[in-house]
């Protein structure tokens, strides 16, 4: 496989997860393997608000969100390699959600950048979200 294949396969995997996991239809012994393990020691997640989470900040969240979003769905979109530094990977994709019942908009999108490492498993390093501009917001299809 590419990088932008393994790169694009992981990050869908990983939202195909989360859908999962809000709607409550995976079992919870899963979040460890297909999610946390996935993460580096000092991983970094900043959403759109802009704040740092931490690894623990994530679980916690996760945790507590166990089945808690029904109608939860996403799309990965426009997944991009940026820069390659050796194992390391930055990219960029789109990502489009609706039914997002803990979102001011219920169905949002935003822009993100994450650092990966290319091993086996993938390693997430640091992930930023950023909310895509209305206009661009405006234009796309929730149809998922």
């Amino acid at each position: 496989m590419t990088t932008l294949q393994i790169v694009t396969k992981e990050i869908v995997d990983l939202h195909d997860f989360f859908t999962e996991w809000f709607n409550g239809t995976v079992e919870r012994d899963q979040l460890e393997p297909r999610f946390l393990s996935r993460l580096d020691e000092n991983v970094v997640f900043i959403p759109p608000e802009g704040h740092i989470m931490t690894g623990d900040m994530l679980k916690g969240g996760f945790d507590r969100g166990y089945g808690a979003n029904k109608g939860f769905r996403t799309q990965i979109r426009d997944v991009t390699i940026r820069h390659e530094f050796g194992e390391l990977v930055m990219a960029t994709y789109t990502e489009w959600q609706t039914g997002a019942a803990n979102s001011a908009e219920k169905n949002n999108a935003r822009l993100s950048s994450v650092l990966m490492k290319i091993t086996d498993p993938v390693t997430w390093l640091h992930i930023q979200e950023t909310w895509l501009r209305d206009d661009l917001r405006e234009a796309g299809s929730f149809d998922f």
